[in-house]
């Protein structure tokens, strides 16, 4: 599963880029989602990388993620379903609200591998959220 964090704001930004941020439920900065890799959504990411950084989100980073922001009763079983391919919406809401991270981004204009914080970054998407819980 991925985690998708927005990162920056649409102004400038083209018509697709922002319709694409409201079908991953990223509507305003500093927001989260949970999506399955399937292809449909790797094609959405790449569509706005230079507004969204994601990665492969741990169990044990989802399991905090939804037990502190994600307003869930039973959070194993939550997790389960999300493992299924149920989408977050069944679950709880599906755009999950965090806090700026401490320390702040590096860089919202650069990416990941370029030392910014845009884009794709692996496995470092849970430093980050933890940082943003």
């Amino acid at each position: 599963m991925y985690a998708v964090v927005r990162i920056r704001s649409t102004i400038n930004a083209s018509r697709e880029v922002r319709d694409t941020l409201n079908m991953l439920n990223l509507r305003k900065i500093n927001s989260c989602t949970i999506i399955p890799p399937t292809p449909s959504y790797k094609g959405m990411l790449q569509k706005v990388k230079d507004y969204v950084t994601w990665g492969e989100i741990d169990d044990e980073t989802l399991k905090l993620l939804l037990e502190k922001r994600g307003k869930v009763e039973n959070v194993e079983e939550a997790i389960e379903k999300l493992k299924n391919g149920e989408k977050l919406r069944n679950i709880t809401n599906p755009c999950i609200r965090l806090h700026p991270p401490r320390k702040g981004y590096k860089s919202i204009k650069k990416a990941y591998k370029l030392g910014g914080s845009a884009g794709y970054r692996g496995e470092a998407i849970n430093e980050l959220i933890r940082r943003m819980i």
